[in-house]
Order: C-alpha cells, then sequence, then structure tokens
C-alpha cells in the first residue's frame, strides 16, 4: 500500500498545512477528514482567499443577505464572514492543537494589507482579530514590512500567536 505523500511530510517532521478555506469543507466534515487522512496541521487564510469562497458557491449567500440587510459595511460584513469561518476550523483543529501541545493545529487570520506600513494599526487590527475569533489556536498574520517587524514583537508579547507573512528576501527574513 502506499504511503500519503502528505503523512509522509508529516512523519519527516513538515507539518502541512492547506492554503484555503471556505464554509462547506468545513461543515462538510472535509477538514476534519484531510486532518484524520492527510495529516493537515493546520489552514492559512488571507482575504483573496475568502473573496473566491463567498464568490463561488452558495455557502455564504444567507449570512451575506442577512449583513447587508443589517447594513453591515463590507469591512464589517468581512469580518463577521471570516471570524465564523476561522473560529469553525480552529474548533475542528483544537484536537491537533492540544495533542502537540501548541506546536500545531492553528488557523492563520491575515491583517488587513493595507495596514502594512502602519504599526499602531496592525497592532490593533492583531488584537481585535484575535478577540474576535476568540480560540487559542489561531495565528494573526502580519506583514514583514520594515513598520510589521514591531507590531510581530509587541503582537507576541501580548500572547497572541503570529506568521509572519510578505518576506520576499533573505534580508528580510534575517
Amino acid at each position: 500500500m502506499k504511503t500519503n505523500p502528505l503523512v509522509a511530510l508529516g512523519q519527516a517532521g513538515q507539518s502541512p498545512w492547506l492554503d484555503y478555506i471556505h464554509r462547506g469543507m468545513i461543515a462538510s466534515g472535509e477538514l476534519a477528514r484531510r486532518i484524520a487522512e492527510d495529516g493537515i496541521k493546520g489552514v492559512t487564510s488571507n482575504p483573496t482567499i475568502f473573496e473566491k469562497a463567498v464568490s463561488s458557491g452558495h455557502d455564504y449567500d444567507d449570512q451575506v443577505r442577512a449583513l447587508a440587510r443589517g447594513g453591515a459595511t463590507l469591512l464589517e460584513a468581512y469580518k463577521a464572514i471570516v471570524t465564523d469561518d476561522i473560529r469553525a476550523a480552529a474548533d475542528v483543529l483544537r484536537p491537533v492543537y492540544d495533542a502537540t501541545r501548541r506546536e500545531d493545529g492553528y488557523v492563520s487570520l491575515e491583517v488587513d494589507p493595507d495596514l502594512a506600513r502602519d504599526t499602531k494599526a496592525t497592532i490593533a487590527r492583531a488584537r481585535e482579530l484575535f478577540d474576535a475569533v476568540g480560540r487559542p489556536n489561531v495565528m494573526i498574520k502580519i506583514p514583514g514590512t520594515r513598520e510589521g517587524l514591531p507590531a510581530v514583537e509587541e503582537t507576541i508579547a501580548a500572547g497572541i500567536p503570529v506568521n509572519v507573512t510578505l518576506i520576499f528576501s533573505v534580508r528580510r527574513y534575517e
């Protein structure tokens, strides 16, 4: 029997993550199945991933209509949709988080890209997103820009898990 390459990757010490999320995969049990059968250890998201999820299919139609009827702004609607899905995915991944003693089992959620050059706003949004989801296994993605690095430090110091993103050079990584 051929070994699942994702399981083999996990056995080699790597943590495979999915680079997409959508409500249907959570509700249908697909995410739970991928964790159990493929050894998936985390999920990442970003605004583009959510735009694709909301615009394809009908999983979000009822929530979008309700938010529109309630007068939600675009940002408020985005936050409601995203926090619902991230919270649900974090719940599915919680057993991985617990079993690995917080090494794995995270769902990442990105701070708005338009804040990449604003340290204080990035810190505030990271806290807001983390608190809105209300799960310990949420990792906030913060850009590795010059302004983002102090935000990374302060956010981690506040006890919020961080995934540094948008690192496009070795120099920036260092």
